[in-house]
């Protein structure tokens, strides 16, 4: 069983993805793969700092992804260039990973962790698909509380993906998240029970 989870940023998907794990799913995590990918050495590395310069670096090397969010978020071109990198060596990763946990275990129910599961049309590869959901109003909020972001800045951010009301029509499961999180804990058991079956 493979089962995608997604929502928007700053909707809970990694308190939700940490309560999945905690029950027994092995977690593909898209965001910690780009994170990999991106590491000094790797070729998306390279390819990142051909195609933005090297004002994009720390001292250290590593990339500066505040700078590099800066050039992306708000920019449609920046922001393919940028997918058109990353997103094929993430899909590899990925799909090395969720074979070495099949391998290890047949029946193991694997979870694609992917903010952009439905944008890139992956939502199309697993059997079900968990949206985290709430309202835009909780959303923004959220946002600018956790990174402390400037409104414009939160806004250009949410307004890069695709809007939670749209993803939620792609939804096997639709986990409303603006309760508390014993709430969320038992809607996640719940969808556990079916996807562990």
């Amino acid at each position: 069983m493979i089962a995608g989870l997604t929502g928007s940023i700053a909707t809970g998907k990694s308190t939700v993805s940490a309560l999945f794990e905690a029950l027994g799913a092995v977690i593909i995590d898209a965001d910690k793969i780009v994170r990999q990918v991106q590491q000094p050495g790797q070729k998306a590395y390279e390819d990142i700092v051909e195609a933005f310069g090297e004002e994009i670096l720390l001292p250290d090397g590593a990339l500066d992804r505040a700078k590099l969010g800066a050039l992306v978020f708000g920019n449609e071109a920046n922001r393919t260039r940028l997918n058109g990198i990353v997103h094929p060596r993430v899909r590899e990763e990925r799909d090395r990973q969720t074979q070495a946990a099949l391998a290890l275990d047949p029946n193991a129910v694997i979870i694609w962790d992917i903010p952009l599961l439905i944008e890139t049309g992956m939502h199309t590869q697993v059997d079900k698909t968990i949206v985290v959901y709430v309202d835009a109003e909780t959303q923004l909020a959220r946002l600018l509380s956790r990174d402390e972001l400037p409104l414009e800045a939160a806004r250009q951010r949410i307004a890069a993906q695709m809007p939670i009301e749209e993803k939620k029509r792609y939804a096997d499961f639709l986990i409303d998240n603006r309760g508390t999180l014993q709430e969320t804990q038992a809607q996640v058991r719940k969808i556990w029970e079916e996807l562990a079956e």
